[in-house]
């Protein structure tokens, strides 16, 4: 019997069969713990491990993004328990300025196809953007895996998500993905791996595989996966990544035609709830949010500025970008893509997560109504106000316009 595309990369992590529902222990390559998570790791660690060191310094990394620099006094200290711990372990530390965990393990060639990674990070699954698996663990299994190199998973079942058509041209990664996530709500896929295939997959760009990886959360999976390209392949000088095999068993199959699919956006409180741009075109806006995870990178932004450039924010909108690293600031503004999105009117901060974490640039207020390039809408995640997720181009149209707009009405 074949294997599934995460059967494959457990497999080569186990030291023995791997089939779905079957509890494994698995070897780890990257073992990680963020600013939200890490200060309970390394007091785990302390107290079941006293005077230990961990398994493997190349292996263990800390990474701050979700409170950057720290504005409260306990972020503060959770980061410097994580930085104290670091510096007496040797653990490699990317700080403040370094950005979001997920990006920069990708940047950094640290997580690469094939590889396993856990963290504290419940969005670490976006590492099956580049066909590896990525899984976000408790504070105990973290510093248990920081010890011993290794944990235990129960094997998921895979669904195979099959993309029939070409994506339109008014339509960008996140349009895609959240017209997938409508389509699979959160229960389809809870608990289970998903393999997205078909043409518009094939194409899709190393920036756009992150945007559709990093929302299978919250589309209830344990991970998306996504067969490396040449792209995405050459990124980390590799030729080959491991593929699933022919005869590979899946509890399901879907087919989802996207050819005629029009921007798409979801609906407050809920990521499922994804409709047509065009069908709320009436509602007004009080601020836009581009960055996170999902939509933080280089790319991303540099389509946001090249839209932007000799356009205004709608006086009265509040506009804030937050790039997902520092690699990527440092990019957007040696090209000029930061200048032009000051001057369109964009509050711009340093790296990190931003406005997806709460109480960092962006949170909303009673009342007023968001429109956000991140992953997650549900009450209270983003502030007190009503968030509707969309893609850049959605998002900075709306900010143009001060509604609901698709990009092509400010074209």
């Amino acid at each position: 019997m074949g294997k599934t595309l995460v059967e494959k990369i457990l497999a080569a992590h186990a030291d023995e069969d791997v089939t779905a529902g079957k509890i494994v222990w698995i070897r780890i390559d990257v073992r990680s713990a963020r600013d939200f998570g890490g200060a309970n790791v390394v007091k785990n660690f302390k107290k079941y491990y006293p005077g230990e060191k961990v398994e493997d310094l190349e292996k263990t990394f800390f990474t701050f993004d979700c409170n950057v620099p720290a504005n409260t006094i306990p972020y503060a200290n959770n980061q410097q328990v994580c930085r104290n711990f670091a510096w007496d372990q040797g653990v490699k530390l990317y700080d403040v300025d370094a950005g979001i965990g997920s990006h920069v393990m990708i940047e950094e060639g640290i997580g690469y196809p094939g590889t396993t990674v856990v963290g504290t990070d419940s969005h670490l699954n976006i590492m099956g953007a580049v066909g590896a698996f990525g899984q976000g663990m408790g504070d105990q299994d973290i510093a248990f895996v920081f010890k011993t190199g290794k944990t235990w998973f129960e094997i998921p079942g895979s669904i195979l998500v099959n993309i029939k058509g070409e994506l339109p041209v008014t339509c960008s990664a996140k349009d895609l993905t959240l017209f997938i996530t409508g389509k699979l709500g959160t229960k389809t896929a809870l608990g289970k791996a998903i393999e997205f295939r078909g043409p518009a997959i094939d194409k899709l760009d190393l920036a756009g595989r992150i945007t559709l990886a990093s929302m299978a959360t919250e589309m209830g999976a344990i991970i998306g996966l996504i067969v490396p390209n040449k792209e995405v392949l050459e990124h980390f000088g590799h030729t080959e990544a491991l593929t699933p095999d022919a005869d590979a068993v899946y509890e399901k199959t879907i087919d989802l035609d996207i050819s005629n699919l029009k921007p798409q956006i979801a609906k407050p409180p809920k990521p499922d709830a994804v409709v047509d741009v065009e069908s709320l075109k009436n509602v007004k806006i009080h601020s836009v949010f581009i960055g996170s995870c999902t939509n933080g990178t280089y790319e991303d932004i540099a389509k946001v500025a090249k839209i932007m450039n000799g356009r205004k924010v709608k006086p009265g909108i509040v506009a804030t970008l937050v790039p997902a690293t520092m690699k990527g600031w440092k990019r957007l503004l040696k090209e000029g893509h930061i200048s032009t999105l000051i001057e369109a009117g964009f509050v711009i901060s340093n790296p990190g997560c931003g406005g997806c974490a709460s109480g960092q640039i962006g949170m909303t207020g009673e009342g007023q109504v968001h429109v956000s390039t991140s992953n997650r809408n549900f009450a209270g995640k983003q502030g007190a106000g009503d968030t509707y997720l969309a893609s850049p181009e959605t998002a900075v149209a709306s900010a143009i316009l001060g509604r609901i707009a698709t990009l092509q009405e400010v074209e």
